[in-house]
C-alpha cells in the first residue's frame, strides 16, 4: 500500500511539474526566442531551386529548413505588412521580370499569383505597413509601384515612374534603378539609381494614388560613385548611401526645409588594399552608434562606428566573410548576429556582434545555393 501511494505521489508530482512548466510564461518566451528562422532568395542559374528557409539559433549556429518553394530567380524578399506573405523580386536576366507572391505555411510557401514588375531585371522589392509595394528595376531604371490585396495577391492596378540619364562610367550608360525606400515618419520614398548616379524622389499622390515627383526631384553623388543602396540612422536626419563602383559610403543630411543634400563621403577599404572591389549591401544598428558595409572582391565586413554628435563614420575594422561577393548581409532581430550571404561561394556565414563595441566574431557557415537575400521573420 505504501509503495502504491508512493507512485502515486510520484505521478502527481510529474503531472503538475509537467503541467507547470507549459503554462510558465517566462519559460514559454524564453523558448520563443532561442531560434530566429528567416528566408533566403538565391539566383538560381546554378544549383539553386528557388527560396530556401534556414534557422540561426540562440548560439548562432545554423540549420537548414530546406526548400520553401520552386521560382526563378527569387533575388531579393519582402514581408507583407502583417508577414503573413512573402514577396519576391524574380530578377529573370535578360527578360522582362517578375514579382511573386506567397502565401506563408509552417513548411513551405504557396503561390498566390505573380505580377510583371514594370521593367527589367528587377533587383529590390519593399513592402510597407499599408502594404503598398515598391520595386525597383535595374534593367529598365523604372521604379514601380503596386498594391498587395487582403488575401496577399498582388493587384493588376501597376504604377511606373522611368529614370532618365546617364553617368560618367561605363556602368552608367543608362538609368539602373538599384534600390528603393519608404523614408521612416515621413512621406516621402527614395529610390537609388547606380545608372544617373543619382537618388530620385517620390511620394504617392493621394488623389490619383500614384508616384510624383517629391519637392526635390534628384540629389547627385560624387562622380563616379554609383549609388546602390542606403540605410536610415534612427535620428531620421542622416542617410548613409553605399555607392558600388568607387567603394565609398555618402553622408546625406535631410534638411529642415524637408531637402536633402550630400556630405562628406568615406572609403569602405583598408588604405593598403589595391585590387577590385564593388560594395554591395549596407546596414546599420538600431542605436545608431554601428554601420556595416559589405564589400565584393574584397570579400569583407566594414564596421564604422557613427559619431553621434555629427553622424560621421570612423572605420573600426574589416572582418572577412570567409566567402565569395557578400551581396546580401542582415543583422538579426535581436542584433546579437550578423548573417552573410556570399553568392558565389555559395555559403552563408553568421558572426556574433558585441553590441557595445560593434565588432564581429566568427561563429559559424553552413551551405547555401547562390544566396542573395537575408530576411529575418
Amino acid at each position: 500500500m505504501k509503495t502504491f501511494l508512493s507512485i502515486l505521489g510520484l505521478s502527481l508530482c510529474l503531472l503538475f511539474s509537467c503541467n507547470s512548466k507549459k503554462s510558465n510564461p517566462e519559460t514559454q518566451n524564453k523558448t520563443e526566442t532561442e531560434s530566429f528562422p528567416f528566408y533566403v532568395g538565391t539566383y538560381t542559374n546554378k544549383d539553386s531551386k528557388g527560396i530556401y528557409k534556414y534557422e540561426l539559433h540562440k548560439d548562432g549556429t545554423f540549420s537548414n529548413l530546406g526548400l520553401q518553394a520552386i521560382t526563378e530567380n527569387p533575388s531579393y524578399l519582402s514581408f507583407s505588412a502583417d508577414k503573413k506573405h512573402l514577396i519576391a523580386a524574380n530578377k529573370n536576366d535578360p527578360y522582362q521580370g517578375n514579382i511573386t507572391s506567397f502565401k506563408i505555411t509552417p513548411d513551405s510557401l504557396k503561390l498566390n499569383n505573380e505580377m510583371f514588375s514594370g521593367g527589367m531585371n528587377p533587383c529590390f522589392i519593399t513592402v510597407n505597413k499599408d502594404n503598398t509595394i515598391l520595386v525597383a528595376n535595374y534593367g529598365s531604371g523604372t521604379v514601380t509601384h503596386l498594391q498587395l490585396e487582403d488575401n496577399g495577391f498582388i493587384s493588376t492596378k501597376i504604377d511606373v515612374k522611368q529614370h532618365l540619364g546617364k553617368g560618367t562610367t561605363s556602368r552608367q550608360e543608362g538609368p539602373h534603378a538599384h534600390s528603393v525606400y519608404f523614408v521612416p515618419n515621413s512621406d516621402d520614398i527614395i529610390s537609388v539609381d547606380l545608372g544617373t548616379n543619382s537618388l530620385w524622389f517620390y511620394n504617392i499622390d493621394k488623389n490619383t494614388n500614384k508616384l510624383k515627383a517629391n519637392l526635390q526631384d534628384t540629389l547627385l553623388m560624387p562622380e563616379g560613385a554609383g549609388p546602390r543602396h542606403l540605410t536610415f540612422h534612427p535620428n531620421n536626419k542622416w542617410i548613409y548611401v553605399i555607392n558600388e563602383l568607387d567603394n565609398t559610403i555618402t553622408k546625406v543630411e535631410r534638411l529642415a526645409n524637408g531637402k536633402y543634400v550630400a556630405k562628406e563621403s568615406i572609403t569602405t577599404l583598408p588604405e593598403d588594399y589595391t585590387g577590385k572591389a564593388y560594395c554591395a549591401d549596407i546596414h546599420i544598428s538600431s542605436d545608431g552608434k554601428f554601420l556595416y558595409a559589405s564589400n565584393r572582391e574584397h570579400n569583407s565586413i566594414t564596421i564604422f562606428k557613427v559619431d553621434k554628435k555629427d553622424g560621421s563614420l570612423t572605420a573600426i575594422g574589416y572582418e572577412s566573410t570567409r566567402g565569395k561577393t557578400p551581396r546580401n548581409f542582415a543583422l538579426s532581430p535581436n542584433e546579437d548576429f550578423l548573417v552573410v550571404a556570399n553568392k558565389n561561394s555559395d555559403n552563408l556565414i553568421s558572426y556574433k556582434r558585441d553590441q557595445d563595441s560593434g565588432l564581429l566574431t566568427f561563429v559559424d557557415e553552413i551551405k547555401a545555393p547562390t544566396p542573395s537575400c537575408i530576411l529575418f521573420e
